[in-house]
């Protein structure tokens, strides 16, 4: 067996072949872009069987990962400190030819490592709730800001829970200011219609992140019932051999309709 030690980088991706013994076999370095992935299937053809193992798997080595993982080839995920270990024991200066064959190195050395799999529908998932996160940050901290502003121009502040609509009407009540207040103003009203943007975009990624609606083996006749009940067929997808309709309720709240029909 043969394992293709890479150490990917933003601009470059540096592979090393290994033998069961650990005898380096080949080298090679590719640019990163959209050949990537077929530079390195043709230098590594003459490698029967082959593992990939690729540094940082969820990292910097993602995209190569998941390309080779689409193309059906074996990719283990090597933690960088495994691999930093092993150049270490090894006595090599860490250079990208030397990160790659320690990779290689600890992918014939452990058997444990993590198998990559071709990113699903949980990923989606993932990136719907990272994003959510990162605009509630980001509505917090427009808040925090616009009630450092409001005590600047109303004594004691507003009291109670700011939203969009209350922090207009507050802002509207405010005339007769002096030069600096009238810059306050305008940055508050800045921060408002930012935390009115923030909302908007709270809300498309929560009526995103849904439940679905298993149908088992009646799942067209579902998509029907749905439909007739006012909702809308957005997408069907077709992923690791499962399909699911995506769908929207009157609300634009999304949905999946998973489970079989008989034409699949």
């Amino acid at each position: 067996m043969y394992v293709i030690g890479i150490d990917p980088h933003k601009g470059s991706h540096t592979a090393a072949v290994l033998d069961g013994n650990e005898e380096l076999l080949g080298e090679l370095r590719v640019d990163a872009g959209h050949g990537q992935h077929d530079e390195l299937l043709a230098f590594a053809q003459r490698f029967e069987p082959r593992t990939w193992a690729i540094e940082s798997a969820s990292g910097w080595g993602a995209l190569v990962a998941q390309q080779l993982v689409a193309a059906g080839e074996i990719v283990v995920d090597v933690p960088p400190a495994l691999s930093a270990r092993a150049r270490l024991l090894d006595g090599d200066h860490k250079t990208d030819r030397h990160d790659a064959r320690s990779a290689a190195i600890v992918a014939l050395r452990h058997r444990q490592l993590r198998p990559v799999t071709e990113v699903g529908y949980r990923a989606v998932l993932r990136l719907r709730a990272d994003r959510h996160h990162d605009l509630v940050a980001a509505r917090t901290r427009a808040v925090c800001r616009l009630h450092a502003l409001l005590c600047l121009l109303i004594p004691g502040g507003q009291p109670g829970r700011l939203d969009e609509k209350s922090a207009r009407a507050t802002l509207a009540e405010l005339r007769h200011l002096g030069l600096v207040d009238i810059e306050r103003k305008a940055a508050a009203l800045d921060l408002v219609a930012d935390i009115g943007r923030l909302d908007d975009q709270l809300a498309r990624v929560k009526n995103r992140v849904h439940l679905d609606v298993r149908a088992d083996n009646r799942r067209d006749h579902k998509v029907a019932e749905l439909e007739a009940a006012g909702g809308e067929v957005l997408r069907r997808v077709t992923e690791q051999g499962r399909t699911f309709i995506t769908m929207a309720d009157p609300e634009g709240n999304e949905l999946d309709v998973t489970g079989t029909s008989p034409d699949d």
